[in-house]
């Protein structure tokens, strides 16, 4: 049973997860071009001029022992998106998964579906974690859709949860999986991962 802050490395077929480094600035702005992905109002990305301030931020929570942040490669290497281990409690060893993006080229594609396999494997596997959490936007549909799939179950939903930077209230959409769970969802995703297409 590790730090639950540890930088480490995450390699699967479609997608590795590396600790996030400044040096990845550049491919990471490129990347949130893709899309455009800053401009919708419901979530939170980091644009190409702020993607130094961004990692800056993460790498400093990640000091601060409360993130663990990574750098999304595609198969060929290329970083095509953030995410991180967040909010982490060691005492209760609980965290969430979050402060998820992705290029809009690798939206849909076995990429997350990989992503969030390592990352729950790592949860449960080898932090020992007791629960896993993800939060959203009540109103990003895409997002709520996507953490379903993965078998996460609704907790229920924080009204007027925080304040966007465009000034409208956001309510919270908190789903969990619990290690007790992890067994059937690990069959669940490696099963996705086999289809065609997930």
């Amino acid at each position: 049973m590790g730090s639950l802050t540890d930088p480490i490395e995450l390699r699967g077929t479609h997608a590795s997860l590396v600790p996030l480094s400044p040096e990845h600035a550049s491919s990471l702005a490129d990347a949130s071009r893709d899309g455009e992905l800053w401009k919708l109002w419901y979530t939170s990305v980091p644009g190409p001029d702020g993607m130094d301030a961004e990692i800056a931020r993460r790498l400093a929570l990640h000091t601060a022992g409360s993130m663990l942040p990574f750098t999304v490669l595609d198969a060929s290497g290329v970083p095509v998106g953030m995410t991180t281990c967040m909010h982490i409690d060691a005492t209760h060893r609980r965290l969430e998964i979050g402060s998820t993006w992705y290029a809009s080229r690798v939206q849909r594609t076995p990429l997350n579906t990989e992503c969030k396999r390592m990352l729950l494997a790592h949860a449960f596997d080898t932090l020992d974690c007791i629960a896993v959490e993800f939060r959203t936007h009540r109103l990003n549909t895409p997002s709520r859709r996507a953490i379903e799939r993965l078998g996460a179950q609704l907790d229920g939903v924080l009204r007027a949860h925080q304040r966007l930077p465009n000034g409208t209230l956001r309510d919270t959409a908190v789903y969990s999986i619990t290690a007790g769970e992890w067994p059937t969802i690990r069959a669940h995703l490696q099963g996705l991962l086999e289809r065609p297409r997930c």
